[in-house]
């Protein structure tokens, strides 16, 4: 039987065997389409008001178990969203009805007694405490073993089943605090019905105490118990009243197939902070937490990961939640101690995490917990604290470098990848905590960490394993990543140390150049140091294992220390050359040993870079002219942005002025601008000029090309500034052509870095003007007729990148150049309607580069006479595209960057907003037909009055957005 498409309309047509049917189309009909329709149908019944009817006859005894399960949950759906639809005197029979259904499905199907449990939970949601004032203790009446009778009561005609009632009745008491949790509730109802539940508290409670203890009771029972606490937790029952149930919860620890339930059950309740109120409960539950501990050390010894891991969860619970509570018991110091021991073995507990254990990381936020509650008190109470505890604070240290080592090269290879970077990520979280442990522990953290490590490099027989050595760093290298160890007494030494470590074995190679990488500021002020540490560097670098740390270390030293690494320079050069030219690193490393060489060049004499920076790029540049020769394939594309990107690398940190802002009082290297075609940057880019322009006539078409080499001009201009003046007149003209043959949106943002720079240099304006027409012109006439391009229609719309990118470096002009204005060949009238063409793209970026772009004209309309003759004709356009994507047009989340624009309009001509406003508004149904006449007035009055206040302007505009669209208390508005 077909289910009828619109069940509302169709009532004589929303039968049981209607729904029947569409239940059976949406479980056993192959055909997804069919399921979705099935499903929508079904979504629509429930809400209609014959559910209320035929959900009791789906719940029939000869129904299937998926049908039972629907019927149940429309009476849920009907109860918790349709409360309104029952007459207060059929409540005491449909609560009759709901527990007689309950008692009858005790056995089960469960997935149908547990909706119908839910269903009256519902229902007691509705009645607490005005209609209904006991409901557990009815509950648990309703489900006594009953004889029939004849008044037909709840228990009437059915077997007596105690174990299958009490079963349901504890399903049923587990789901009424859940069901308040999910509802949603008005505070003050909340308030109420938490208040009226946490009264029922002391009904449930000896009851659940009573199941737990009986020998009677089946382990099903008591898993149900279990839960049934954990949910009542939830509604902050007081711990002073539930501390004897929760201490019999832990005799189910005993017992195999309750332990999980009973560890969530007990980890929820002590977790809850408001137990810190009850500190005799507390104190009480201490005994039986630390009574684990045993059965902790006999599961970590026989390998059972589920149990150590279960009894690590509870200690934990105990001393994070709670720990200064806990410390603040000064008469049970040491049963805290002994917890924090106790917590101590599950950080240390033995095997490699993750593969043969998960528990040690559980661990680590709770000794941070403790350190910050130690450190919190005052200074005396704190000593004494620090007396007891940093004792444990140094065997925690050991625990963790020695939780950090490595397996062997074998087992280690045999682990997944997953475990691998599992592995990794709990290093980075033994890394922060040894940091943090640091300031606890201070400068005798390091000195302990050298001592070991002199003993073991130092030793005669110098028999330690690499893993030992490797941990040892890890904890220096952890520390002095982010604390400043430049006062440290032990540095010196452990530079001494380091090049006495075999680095054969790769992941102890990785920490030595991480822990090298760590330290550059402290050898940046004792270069005395570099040259013993440098060539282990080196060393790292060939190998493409050491990838990533040799290279970053590298660069980190080239950055800090470059004042003083000449004497080095050829031999970093050398290396560094000599592993490019192989290939050795991935291109993402070879960009950065690239700006690590920029870095290194920029520290030479001046007369000696040129020559330096020609034997690096020569053979790079050789490769890309045999590459310009061969026919274009996607192999050679990738070599030619991999080679632009090196010099783009190379040239964003070479920076010759460097040296003088790092030489205080010396003379200045700086050239002058008569001499500053000795750039070196600019002669090696002047050399390859031709060579470029080559590249760009065979791959203009191709946007990650023109990229590549916008980013090598890009990156130079912005680390010379005004030095690369002699490039601008070759560049403005290429630029100028590549655009005009095919607009890209990365020679705009190159356009727009040179406006930046030289705009305010009258020797280069001519060309940044004849630039900016060119630009201007193309890139107007994209948007005015949609041309075909190079065989291509080019649609505005498909490429934000352009409109973003064009209105960026407009704005730019607007701020440094408004002059540009003033020519003759800027059509201001046509870039001002391409700003509101852009205003109305979905793309957020292109949105705010528009807006920024009229934030910066309008203020400038008073002075430039062509300025305000436009926005006097096209203002009102402007006005009223801004109400049209206010009011829906564009998504909601770009509404703060239209009311910028409507408060640069009100405080550079108001008079004019007022006029525009007030005619677009008065047109009927705009900017929406959700709003009425009154409220577009009022969201006028509001607009105009803030001239000044921008957060005020965002929330009127925002406002009335969600007017427009129809959210306003909707729920929506938060978002």
């Amino acid at each position: 039987m077909e289910p009828p498409t619109t069940p509302g309309d169709s009532p004589a047509d929303l039968t049981v065997e209607t729904v029947e049917s569409a239940l059976y189309q949406l479980y056993f009909d192959p055909d997804m389409e069919q399921k979705n329709v099935a499903q929508k149908w079904l979504t629509q019944a429930q809400a209609s008001a014959q559910a209320w009817q035929f959900c009791w006859a789906l719940l029939s005894p000869d129904k299937l178990p998926e049908v039972q399960f629907f019927g149940a949950s429309t009476l849920h759906t009907k109860i918790s969203h349709h409360w309104g639809d029952v007459p207060v005197d059929q409540h005491e029979s449909l609560r009759m009805q709901l527990l007689s259904h309950i008692l009858h499905f005790s056995s089960g199907p469960k997935i149908v007694l547990t909706r119908l449990c839910v269903a009256l939970a519902s229902m007691a949601l509705n009645l607490i405490p005005e209609a209904w004032s006991q409901p557990v203790a009815d509950m648990v009446r309703a489900f006594q073993p009953q004889k029939p009778d004849s008044e037909g009561g709840p228990g009437a005609e059915i077997s007596p089943d105690p174990h299958a009632h009490c079963l349901a009745l504890l399903e049923l008491l587990t789901v009424l605090p859940e069901e308040f949790q999910s509802s949603r509730l008005a505070q003050a109802r909340r308030s109420q019905l938490r208040e009226a539940l946490a009264g029922e508290w002391a009904v449930v409670c000896p009851m659940l105490r009573q199941l737990i203890q009986s020998q009677d009771s089946s382990n099903q029972v008591k898993e149900k118990v279990l839960r049934c606490l954990s949910s009542w937790v939830g509604l902050d029952v007081p711990l002073g009243e539930s501390h004897e149930l929760v201490q019999d919860c832990f005799s189910a620890l005993s017992n195999p197939e309750l332990f999980d339930t009973a560890v969530e059950t007990i980890v929820n309740t002590i977790s809850q902070p408001d137990c810190q109120r009850y500190t005799d409960a507390l104190m009480g539950l201490m005994p039986l937490v630390l009574g684990l501990h045993d059965q902790l050390k006999t599961a970590a010894q026989g390998g059972d990961m589920e149990t150590s891991h279960g009894i690590c969860r509870i200690a934990v619970a105990m001393g994070e939640t709670h720990s200064r509570v806990l410390l603040e018991q000064v008469d049970h110091w040491q049963e805290y101690l002994a917890l924090v021991n106790m917590i101590l073995f599950c950080t240390g507990i033995p095997g490699h995490y993750p593969v043969s254990e998960t528990t040690s990381s559980l661990t680590l936020t709770f000794w941070y917990t403790l350190q910050d509650d130690i450190l919190s008190f005052e200074e005396e109470k704190q000593a004494i604290y620090l007396q007891i505890y940093r004792p444990i604070y140094f065997q925690l240290v050991d625990v963790l470098l020695h939780k950090s080592h490595y397996p062997s090269q074998e087992e280690y290879a045999s682990w997944s990848s997953d475990d691998k970077e599992q592995f990794r990520i709990y290093r980075v979280d033994i890394s922060d905590t040894l940091m943090y442990v640091y300031e606890m522990l201070g400068a005798e953290l390091l000195s302990n960490l050298y001592d070991r490590l002199g003993r073991q490099l130092m030793g005669p027989q110098q028999s330690a394993v690499w893993q030992d050595t490797e941990a040892l760093l890890f904890g220096f290298q952890s520390i002095a990543e982010t604390i400043d160890v430049n006062y440290s007494d032990v540095i010196p030494g452990l530079i001494g140390l380091i090049p006495r470590i075999n680095i054969s074995n790769v992941m102890l190679a990785d920490t030595v150049m991480y822990t090298i990488g760590s330290l550059a500021e402290w050898l940046a002020d004792h270069p005395v140091m570099l040259g013993g540490i440098l060539p282990m560097v080196l060393q790292g670098l060939v190998k493409a294992e050491l990838s990533v740390s040799s290279i970053s270390t590298l660069k980190r030293i080239c950055r800090e220390c470059w004042h003083d690494l000449a004497p080095y320079a050829q031999d970093i050069l050398t290396v560094s050359q000599d592993v490019l030219i192989k290939g050795i690193h991935k291109s993402s490393q070879s960009m950065w040993l690239m700006q690590a060489l920029g870095f290194l060049l920029s520290a030479l004499p001046v007369n000696e870079i040129l020559g330096r920076l020609h034997s690096l790029v020569s053979p790079h540049v050789q490769q890309l002219d045999t590459l310009v020769q061969q026919e274009p394939n996607p192999t050679n594309k990738q070599s030619i942005i991999h080679i632009l990107g090196l010099l783009s690398s190379l040239f964003t940190t070479l920076d010759i002025n460097r040296q003088a802002d790092g030489l205080e009082g010396a003379a200045s290297p700086r050239l002058s601008s008569s001499q500053s075609t000795h750039n070196p940057v600019v002669v090696v880019l002047q050399q390859v000029f031709t060579l470029i322009q080559t590249i760009l006539s065979k791959w203009l078409d191709d946007s990650e090309v023109v990229e590549a080499v916008c980013g090598v001009f890009d990156k130079s201009v912005r680390t010379l500034l005004h030095d690369f003046g002699p490039m601008v007149a070759q560049l403005s003209e290429m630029l100028g052509q590549i655009y005009s043959a095919f607009p890209q949106a990365s020679a705009l943002d190159l356009a727009r870095q040179m406006v930046h720079i030289f705009a305010g240099e009258e020797h280069h304006m001519s060309n940044i003007k004849n630039l900016i027409e060119v630009l201007t012109s193309t890139t107007l006439n994209l948007f005015q007729q949609g041309t075909k391009h190079l065989q291509r229609h080019f649609c505005p719309r498909d490429h934000p990148d352009i409109a973003e990118s064009f209105m960026h470096l407009h704005a730019q002009i607007l701020k440094r150049k408004p002059d540009l204005y003033l020519s003759d060949q800027l059509d201001v009238k046509a870039l001002f309607f391409c700003g509101i063409l852009s205003l109305k793209f979905p793309e957020t970026p292109t949105v705010k580069a528009a807006s920024l772009f009229f934030t910066e004209l309008l203020p400038r309309c008073k002075d430039m006479s062509s300025l305000g003759e436009v926005l006097q004709t096209d203002g009102k356009l402007l006005t009223e595209t801004i109400l049209q994507v206010i009011g829906g047009e564009s998504p909601r989340s770009l509404t703060e960057h239209f009311s910028e624009v409507l408060l640069t309009l009100n405080r550079h001509c108001p008079a004019l907003l007022s006029q525009w406003l007030k005619e677009t508004l008065q047109t009927p149904g705009f900017p929406s037909a959700q709003v009425s006449t009154e409220q577009k007035q009022t969201f006028s009055q509001q607009l105009l009055r803030e001239q000044t206040n921008k957060r005020r302007v965002k929330e009127i505009v925002k406002e009335f957005s969600l007017l427009c669209r129809g959210l306003q208390g909707s729920g929506y508005s938060d978002y």
